[in-house]
């Protein structure tokens, strides 16, 4: 019976090391935006299968999404910060935070492949299968208070994503004043740079949505709202007070 036992055993093993592998079991992420150590970055397993998200975003496009450009930011943001042994051990929330006194040849590589990687490590984790609905909790009294309801702040989100000319992000964030406001920032800019902490975000780079929704980005917008993972939005609501 012990035998049996442990072949059994063995064989869950095996399973759900291939699964975590593929994606299809939730990863432990980092539990705050700030602590995310750049020495080195680690692209870590989307939290669930690249199919989990359909129809709203599908499995090729977070595949690509994830594997390709996640994965190209955090080698690149390696290679810059091994260039300087001073910034090693620092997270990369800090090193965004004081852009200036970063060594100058490395300096644009950290902004765009340091800003990618903690935008993208947010966005994975603030979306989830079977989300969307009402937001709940502490989120939802502070989208009411300040935004007029979950239809306005929607439509004003929404419609920050679809002015951002080119590639870029848009956001909810909390300001030094403790105030909320959508902002939206080009490239792979994070609003840790301009001294803001972001609540959540929306990717509006064309990698994220244009196999399925082509030039469609208000559609995007639109369909994102299926996936929002209010849970961790209200966590990090909560890690920004």
């Amino acid at each position: 019976m012990s035998v049996c036992l442990g072949a059994v055993l063995v064989l869950l093993l095996v399973t759900v090391q291939a699964n975590w592998q593929r994606g299809a079991i939730a990863q432990p992420l980092p539990a705050t935006v700030s602590g995310l150590s750049a020495s080195p970055a680690e692209l870590l397993p989307l939290p669930y299968a690249y199919d989990a998200l359909e129809p709203y975003i599908d499995a090729e496009t977070m595949r690509l999404h994830h594997d390709m450009h996640h994965a190209s930011y955090v080698t690149k943001l390696n290679e810059a910060v091994q260039k300087h042994s001073e910034l090693q051990g620092q997270t990369v929330e800090a090193l965004l935070s004081n852009l200036d006194a970063l060594p100058e040849d490395v300096r644009t590589a950290i902004r765009n492949n340091g800003g990618g990687h903690l935008n993208h490590t947010m966005f994975w984790q603030i979306m989830k299968p079977d989300g969307g609905g009402e937001p709940m909790g502490a989120i939802a009294t502070v989208i009411n208070e300040n935004f007029g309801g979950f239809e306005a702040f929607k439509q004003t989100f929404n419609q920050a994503g679809a002015d951002r000319f080119g590639s870029g992000w848009v956001w909810l964030v909390r300001n030094a004043q403790g105030g909320f406001e959508i902002i939206s920032t080009p490239n792979q800019d994070s609003p840790v740079m301009v001294g803001t902490y972001p609540i959540m975000g929306n990717d509006v780079w064309e990698h994220a949505y244009y196999l399925a929704y082509r030039n469609r980005r208000p559609e995007y917008l639109s369909s994102w709202w299926n996936v929002v993972n209010w849970e961790e939005i209200n966590r990090r609501l909560a890690a920004a007070s």
